[in-house]
């Protein structure tokens, strides 16, 4: 079976083709910010199991979120896939998804998982954790993400841009435990500790660790493994001066982030849509979209990379992830106080 791949230059036809052809039962419009070969496999396995077809549309996050409202109600988007809650929320505020009662996804998914009211669900986790030189740090000294704010670390932290959503859903996470006020001092002492400016990504902030221009790194899990399991020698030469710590373990747990995807408002294929989510949530689906980007699947008892499965259970915070999306503007306003640029 092949995948119906469609680039931005082409979208144009395939919306107005899709509109003509919204009354097949037997296909799905898929708009996706995921760009992992992977993720071929489970379009094909979905319609290998259902005779469904798959129409895969890819960009940005922010361009596919544009043009679905551009759109409007005649968009051919069943279903929108994206990365990180903050862009799942933005979605949501846009009004791009719509609510969805299933008792497959309530009863596979964790709640932490599930939006409230039905308009995404996260079917894989992204670990946001701390990094540190084997040689230099003892890792009781920086065992939660509090610790990055202690004067003890002066100098010694790198850490991306502001700008970086993952970093906006961490500080996020930090108002939902602390309250916006602790949560600015926090950041503000993290600010005090950078080795230097923000710059990179988050592959350059375990490379600035295991360099030695930096002792402690925050970055998602995944950029860790992708240096272990590289093919290039030198690569897993530097992973090896590092060590990773699973931040909280003793109170609320490491912060995780999600894969996610959601119904669009004006799904022609609804039906089929939810369907898709449902097949997302089983453990052979599973299995795939994590496996894409060594991420963690969130369902409990599914096959984890080998690597992970080294690294063991680590316990995760509960905090369901919308209120990473909901605390994302006020976020991005202490960054901006803190001037954490």
């Amino acid at each position: 079976m092949k995948i119906t791949r469609l680039s931005a230059s082409i979208a144009a036809i395939f919306a107005s083709t899709a509109v003509a052809n919204s009354a097949l039962a037997n296909e799905l419009n898929i708009y996706s910010a995921r760009h992992y070969d992977t993720d071929e496999q489970l379009y094909q396995a979905f319609t290998e199991e259902t005779g469904i077809k798959v129409n895969l549309l890819e960009g940005d996050s922010d361009q596919l979120m544009e043009r679905i409202q551009r759109e409007g109600i005649a968009s051919p988007a069943d279903v929108m896939i994206t990365v990180d809650a903050g862009r799942l929320w933005r979605a949501e505020q846009e009004g791009v998804f719509q609510s969805v009662e299933s008792d497959v996804l309530n009863e596979r998914l964790p709640e932490a998982m599930r939006h409230p009211d039905g308009l995404w669900f996260g079917f894989s986790q992204r670990a946001r954790v701390i990094f540190y030189n084997l040689d230099n740090v003892d890792p009781e000294q920086i065992e939660t993400y509090e610790d990055l704010a202690d004067s003890a670390l002066e100098g010694q932290v790198c850490i991306r841009s502001s700008n970086n959503i993952y970093n906006q859903s961490l500080l996020a996470s930090m108002i939902s435990h602390h309250g916006a006020d602790e949560a600015e001092e926090w950041a503000q002492g993290v600010v005090n500790n950078m080795a230097r400016a923000p710059e990179g990504g988050d592959t350059d902030q375990i490379l600035g660790v295991a360099s030695g221009e930096c002792d402690i790194a925050v970055a998602n899990h995944y950029y860790y493994v992708r240096l272990l399991t590289s093919d290039d020698e030198s690569q897993r030469a530097e992973a090896e001066k590092v060590g990773i710590i699973f931040p909280n373990q003793n109170d609320r747990g490491t912060h995780v982030n999600v894969g996610g995807a959601g119904v669009a408002a004006n799904a022609p294929h609804y039906d089929n849509a939810v369907r898709f989510l449902e097949y997302l949530a089983s453990d052979t689906a599973q299995e795939i979209f994590a496996s894409g980007n060594f991420e963690f699947p969130v369902v409990d008892g599914v096959t984890r990379h080998d690597v992970l499965k080294e690294w063991g259970d680590f316990k995760t915070d509960e905090l369901n992830v919308s209120e990473l999306g909901n605390n994302n503007p006020e976020a991005i306003r202490i960054f901006d106080r803190v001037g954490w640029r």
